[in-house]
């Protein structure tokens, strides 16, 4: 089994100004956007490749110095989740359970039609399993507003 896309879920307090920083400035594309209830809003910016990078606290450090000279590192002070694309959601997080994370909530069906799980992973960090569930029609109830 294999992830399909890795996705990392930042959240911010101006949506607008990070669109302006990351697709305007940045230069990278939008390739989804949805807007929900309550003010909700996501936008979906493409990134031709990525990579994981874990590092233990020595290496934060050792890079740390090499790049700055002295420690500057700190824990990011908003909330980040990590969101994986996979084939199948329900036994990738079956296979993520038994390897240690603590689940959250089950594959559940989202609006925007895809199958979420949602874990907490080593040290914590949330991690969302989403499977796409294709061109199936979803309800007017059901179908987020894109915008």
């Amino acid at each position: 089994m294999s992830a399909l896309q890795l996705r990392l879920v930042l959240e911010t307090a101006d949506l607008d100004a990070a669109l302006a920083f990351y697709r305007d400035a940045l230069g990278l594309p939008e390739l989804e956007s949805y807007q929900g209830e309550g003010g909700a809003r996501v936008a979906i910016l493409g990134i031709p490749t990525a990579t994981l990078e874990l590092a233990n606290s020595a290496q934060v450090e050792l890079i740390d110095e090499v790049e700055v000279g002295r420690p500057v590192a700190h824990p990011f002070p908003l909330r980040l989740r990590v969101a994986f694309e996979v084939q199948d959601a329900a036994a990738t997080t079956a296979a993520l359970v038994e390897a240690g994370a603590v689940p959250v909530a089950p594959p559940t069906r989202t609006p925007w039609n895809s199958l979420n799980a949602r874990l907490e992973g080593p040290d914590g960090l949330q991690l969302t399993a989403f499977q796409e569930l294709g061109s199936e029609q979803l309800s007017s109830a059901e179908s987020p507003s894109a915008g």
